[in-house]
């Protein structure tokens, strides 16, 4: 059994936006046909691609050649050897690899095997070693028409993304609802607030923004004025209601956020500001085994346990309690460290922070990790005594210039334990 490459595909529809010019479906297909009879022989692509356009086609050409993207949890030169050691029989992609040139217009849309294997992906790697995460073509095209059906009802809207394709968010979000969503993309990934608004602008309406929350607060701070929006998505840490609020406001939109995870991929959706409780997505249906969350779906080759604790509310939603290492133990009381975060990032004048453990087990202590320029240690732990019991007061407490954040937002555990350690006392 196949599947089509691009779902309700028609030829003339648009499907990205390049150096000002809109790349219709038809000429796409075109294009990564003939970039899939170029590819080297192998089994594996490690698809590296930055430009959204050049990795959607070489997403697409690798398929269309029977071969899998490899989609390493970042574009490090140690993350990427690691994935090669794992993949002997594979090769890299890059942007300088893969042409755009033209190829005129294709007028039927090829299909893909039901069961390929489209990609693999890796786990972030921000509480051990990434592990890998195989997607069929089938787990993919599901997840495509789920996420449209949630988010869009169906209908196409316009795209542009501050986060990588090679992330899963960011591959259901922006890849997969221009092949199986009827969307169109914007082939860039801006960074800087201003970057953002222009991207924005150069896309019509309706206009989806699929972000994070360390960029909507910086968008936010710098008051940078965006044009009409359909909603606002984020994921990949906890977005507080305050920023959620502040977004709605200046930009007259609904803050969306997607629970998931690479093991699962997108699995429930919420609008923060309507309170905690997750929906979630259509097919999914979640259980308990012995204590631990775990999600069903048909297109799942198994079921997915999940790394959070959840408070089950019936079969369709769910309260997230926290991640399951991410409740800490001190003289027999209990916090999230999320949480705990959270108000840590609300003290006045602190710019970005984090709680975590810095030793595991029985010597768990909360340690913290803090921007704050013209603060001191001393305020700082005074302003966040007034919300936190004092035996969850971080100790120590590090004032560094930023903090290690990857390209997604993310904090990997080694990084902050590398940085409390070089951190003066």
């Amino acid at each position: 059994m196949t599947l089509p490459l691009i779902a309700g595909f028609r030829a003339d529809a648009p499907l990205l936006r390049h150096d000002g010019r809109w790349i219709a479906q038809g000429a796409f297909v075109a294009q990564a046909q003939a970039l899939s009879r170029q590819l080297p022989e192998g089994g594996y692509a490690i698809n590296l691609c930055g430009n959204r356009y050049r990795f959607l086609l070489g997403f697409a050409a690798a398929c269309l050649r029977g071969q899998t993207n490899l989609l390493p949890s970042s574009p490090a030169p140690a993350a990427v050897a690691d994935v090669r050691a794992r993949y002997p029989d594979c090769y890299e992609l890059t942007d300088e690899q893969v042409a755009t040139d033209d190829a005129g217009t294709a007028a039927v849309c090829p299909r893909i095997a039901r069961d390929h294997l489209g990609a693999v992906l890796f786990t972030s790697g921000s509480t051990g070693i990434p592990q890998p995460q195989p997607k069929s073509w089938h787990t993919l095209s599901a997840i495509a028409r789920q996420l449209s059906q949630r988010l869009l009802n169906g209908a196409p809207a316009h795209i542009v993304a501050t986060v990588p394709s090679q992330h899963m968010y960011g591959l259901e979000t922006t890849v997969l609802l221009a092949l199986g969503g009827g969307c169109a993309l914007y082939d860039g990934r801006p960074f800087f607030p201003q970057d953002v608004a222009q991207a924005l602008n150069d896309m019509p309406a309706p206009r989806v923004l699929v972000t994070t929350p360390v960029h909507l607060r910086a968008l936010i701070e710098s008051a940078t004025a965006l044009p009409t929006l359909q909603f606002v998505l984020s994921a990949t840490a906890p977005l507080t209601e305050a920023l959620a609020a502040a977004c709605e406001s200046a930009w007259g939109a609904p803050v969306l956020e997607i629970y998931g995870c690479t093991e699962a991929g997108s699995t429930a959706t919420r609008r923060t500001l309507e309170g905690p409780t997750w929906h979630l997505l259509p097919d999914r249906r979640l259980i308990d085994r012995d204590g631990v969350a775990t999600v069903q779906a048909e297109h799942f080759p198994e079921a997915v346990p999940l790394q959070d604790v959840l408070e089950l509310l019936g079969p369709e939603h769910f309260r997230l309690l926290g991640r399951s290492g991410d409740l800490l133990k001190v003289a027999g009381k209990r916090a999230s460290l999320a949480d705990l975060t959270q108000k840590l990032q609300a003290v006045p004048g602190v710019i970005d922070a984090v709680i975590f453990a810095a030793a595991g087990g029985e010597a768990a202590r909360p340690a913290a990790l803090v921007v704050a320029p013209g603060l001191s240690e001393a305020a700082i732990l005074q302003a966040l005594a007034q919300q936190v019991d004092p035996v969850f007061l971080p100790r120590p407490l590090r004032m560094v210039e930023r903090l290690p954040r990857n390209e997604l937002g993310k904090l990997p555990r080694q990084r902050l334990l590398e940085m409390l350690e070089r951190a003066p006392d």
